[in-house]
């Protein structure tokens, strides 16, 4: 429990640094700047999991499934993978969404701040119900399994032409009916004062859909990590690292999202992947280094395949 709360406190620290110190004048962010922090991120995470591995050496955390440290952080690791490379996709609709309701770029990171405070309380509950079914009905993984496996084939045979609108959308049409909103934007506020009406900016509005588009995106990815291990701490924690990083990659990213149009493909190999894991789990278990290596690999081939690729998908 103590783990726990250090955790929480220590992820509550950062986001109160990030707003009030080091982003407390909006400002545009430069692809440096973000490249650092991406860089920071990923790094913090690698060396998080040296952490996993001694706090489940000293038994500091409770470990149901028995695990070693060196399974444990491997663990962590894979869940980490699978979170970030899922986030793709949600980087290319947050990019929709801000061009969408023309949020200027200085304002951007304030809007994605408050996104990803929602999304750690909301993947936590989810994260927290899953675990729950898992472990009181096994059945439950090959719900998931199927479910993850009907996703991929989703995105496999999806339509070339269908664009996600966030105007035309069931979350902006009904926002629509239970406040008023004005699409004109007054600094970073998200609510401005108009006569005698308080009216929502395009940036709470945008904060709304790209909150409700995450719960979305971890309808997929909770049961894709939930594949790799049902252990409660692992799984927030790689969730969490991935969510803190997701800004800093949009940011760095958004001026070249073009050229990473052929990851969709690694994404659908991943959720295939980690699908049969599930199906078969009561069958045979994937040794933890398969599971990294697959992953990790599918990542870079998309990765590579993107950049290399002269006409982008």
């Amino acid at each position: 429990m103590l783990v726990w709360v250090l955790f929480i406190a220590a992820i509550l620290l950062f986001l109160a640094l990030d707003l009030g110190v080091f982003n407390k004048t909006p400002h545009i962010i430069s692809s440096k700047e973000a490249g650092i922090w991406t860089g920071i991120w990923v790094t913090l995470s690698f060396l998080f999991s040296g952490l996993i591995y001694w706090l489940y050496q000293e038994g500091h955390i409770p470990n149901p499934e028995d695990y070693t440290p060196l399974v444990a952080s491997m663990k962590f690791i894979t869940g980490y993978l699978i979170e970030l490379s899922l986030s793709i996709d949600n980087i290319f609709v947050i990019a929709v969404i801000f061009s969408s309701f023309r949020i200027p770029q200085k304002y951007q990171h304030r809007v994605l701040f408050w996104g990803i405070l929602g999304a750690i309380l909301f993947r936590g509950l989810m994260i927290f119900f899953g675990v729950i079914l898992i472990n009181k009905f096994s059945w439950m993984t090959y719900v998931f399994g199927l479910f993850l496996l009907f996703t991929a084939g989703k995105m496999l045979f999806k339509k070339e032409e269908s664009h996600f609108n966030p105007k035309k959308s069931f979350i902006y049409r009904n926002l629509r009916k239970v406040m008023p909103i004005t699409m004109h934007l007054d600094h970073e506020h998200f609510f401005v004062q108009r006569k005698h009406i308080r009216a929502a900016t395009p940036l709470f509005v945008a904060l709304i859909v790209i909150e409700l588009m995450d719960v979305l995106f971890a309808l997929d990815s909770v049961p894709a990590i939930l594949a790799i291990t049902p252990d409660p701490f692992l799984v927030f924690s790689s969730n969490i690292f991935a969510i803190l990083g997701l800004r800093s990659m949009y940011f760095f990213l958004s001026h070249m999202l073009n050229k990473f149009a052929h990851l969709e493909y690694s994404l659908i190999a991943i959720l295939s992947f980690v699908g049969i894991k599930m199906l078969l789990v009561h069958f045979y278990k994937f040794p933890e280094w398969v599971s990294l290596s697959f992953i990790a690999v599918a990542l870079g081939i998309g990765i590579l395949v993107s950049l290399r690729s002269k006409d982008p998908a």
